[in-house]
């Protein structure tokens, strides 16, 4: 039986972290299998490609980012992805490709039948099971993130960039309601645990 594709995404200072460690207790607790991993990344090549979109110099140009991030993920669903789902685990990724459509389509305005390419290209005809979509106001998000470790190339933009983002994410969640389960993550940790809990039980 193949495994179930799970999508964590958000802005920044969503919760993320906190609450992939939920979500892979709970499928756990309920028997399953989980490979959990992230991108861009989740291979050696692509720890090293993130290194280079995260901490690399400020000037790269839009179309490199852009291939870069499917780069990492050509590998990634080759080595691990793919893999996984097909042993029966279900893959817990934090972040995937809707990220790409939020930060390079919606922040950097790359053409999303660009990126649409791109995507059928490398993933064929695959995409996540269930997308959890951590949403929060803006400002609220990067007061949470300023209080973390030094920012990277993308929590270095300005506000609007991030407007835009959660905007693009927002109308992916609308076009593809089967798919996507937007979760409040303004609300206090329990009532945003609580809502992952019943996305999570609805699934198949």
């Amino acid at each position: 039986m193949r495994g179930r594709f799970i999508t964590l995404e958000g802005g920044e200072g969503a919760g993320k972290s906190t609450c992939l460690a939920f979500v892979r207790e709970y499928l756990e607790q309920t028997g399953r299998r989980v490979v959990m991993t992230r991108e861009p990344g989740g291979t050696e090549l692509g720890e090293k490609i993130r290194d280079l979109l995260l901490h690399g110099r400020e000037s790269m140009c839009v179309d490199t980012e852009l291939l870069l991030m499917f780069a990492a993920r050509a590998e990634h669903l080759a080595t691990v992805i793919r893999p996984s789902l097909a042993n029966g685990s279900d893959v817990l990724c934090d972040r995937f490709t809707d990220a790409t459509y939020a930060y390079q389509g919606g922040g950097r305005g790359v053409p999303e039948t660009r990126i649409q390419v791109l995507e059928n290209w490398v993933q064929g005809d695959l995409r996540p099971d269930l997308t959890l979509l951590l949403d929060l106001p803006v400002d609220q998000g990067l007061a949470r993130a300023g209080s973390r470790s030094a920012p990277d190339r993308f929590e270095r933009e300005q506000l609007d960039f991030f407007e835009r983002v959660r905007t693009s994410y927002l109308a992916a969640a609308k076009r593809e309601p089967q798919r996507f389960r937007v979760i409040d993550a303004s609300l206090t940790l329990p009532a945003v645990l609580e809502q992952l809990r019943n996305a999570l039980a609805a699934m198949p």
